[in-house]
């Protein structure tokens, strides 16, 4: 048995398609669970429950952690801590194997350029103060022998289906879709990495059954060469044969745009990711599984293709 708490985002989706190779017995949790395959076994629960996550990971030899909290602070300090404890907790219990997808936001911004599993953690956020915190808890319990787990981490992700949560999708696809400008924060001038979420459910499933992978921080297959903000348009506005018209989010125009949209309001302390380049790198990973990331330019087609219909 393997199970995928927080199972109802895009990365949890793709997690449980690529978990087939591996098991016919896949649990999936979240407060409403829809299977993705016919075999699937669903079990609802709220991860802020200590006794809902012990109940839901018991019999599972590999627990994966990809839940996506609503992006606020406050209830990334509010139940984040309280996440990982009652999983450290019940995968301490149960004897399970913790995988835990994890974001960059902890990292120092003077590194954002060359980021690699050893990039020094110094967050300037509060966001990125939780992740810090939760991340340490991990593998603080790791140190202490509680557990055997490891941290998949991700670039910001694109990908097929992920028009609701995929800043990518958001700013840049369903706008030139409807026929508006192109968003893009701070610097079209500037690289920015994304990790594609087929990508990274394939890397997360392989890292999850392989034994000595475990007890490590790595850094989920991301392609090297990432455009600029300039590129993402112009090559998305090409291939669904639209204008390329954009607009640049400062940070004034963001904090205004925010009083009548709560996520962008959230996203203002995030927007120096936005100012400089932002290089992820997974070589660890592709080296020692041998694994060659979707390419930027293969990435993109998919995703017009399959949530826009243009070929």
């Amino acid at each position: 048995m393997q199970t995928i708490l927080g199972a109802g985002g895009p990365v949890g989706r793709e997690l449980a398609k690529a978990l087939r190779q591996y098991t016919t017995e896949i649990r999936l949790v979240a407060r409403n669970p829809k299977k993705v395959h016919q075999g699937d076994i669903l079990h609802s629960a709220d991860l802020t429950h200590a006794d809902e996550v012990m109940h839901a990971v018991q019999g599972s030899e590999v627990a994966y952690l990809t839940v996506g909290l609503p992006y606020g602070t406050r209830i990334w300090e509010r139940d984040w801590p309280v996440i990982m404890h009652n999983v450290i907790e019940a995968c301490s219990h149960h004897k399970t194997k913790l995988v835990y997808f994890d974001n960059i936001y902890m990292y120092d911004p003077a590194y954002l350029g060359n980021m690699d599993e050893n990039t020094l953690h110094n967050p300037a956020s509060r966001k990125g103060r939780v992740r810090a915190m939760v991340a340490d808890m991990l593998l603080d319990a790791v140190s202490q022998g509680k557990l055997e787990a490891l941290i998949a981490r991700s670039a910001d992700f694109y990908g097929p289906s992920t028009q609701r949560t995929g800043v990518l999708n958001k700013i840049v696809f369903n706008n030139l879709a409807a026929g508006k400008a192109a968003h893009w924060p701070m610097d079209l001038h500037k690289k920015h990495s994304f990790t594609y979420t087929p990508d990274a459910g394939i890397a997360t499933a392989m890292l999850g059954n392989t034994p000595d992978a475990f007890n490590q921080v790595w850094h989920l297959p991301t392609a090297a060469h990432p455009f600029t903000g300039n590129e993402w348009i112009d090559r998305a506005a090409a291939a669904m044969q639209v204008k390329a018209s954009r607009r640049v989010l400062t940070r004034g125009m963001t904090r205004i745009l925010g009083l009548g949209m709560p996520v962008l309001r959230e996203y203002v302390e995030m927007l120096y990711q936005y100012d400089r380049d932002y290089i992820f790198r997974s070589d660890k990973f592709e080296k020692r599984f041998q694994f060659k990331p979707t390419s930027y330019e293969e990435g993109l087609k998919e995703i017009i293709a399959s949530d826009y219909g243009i070929v």
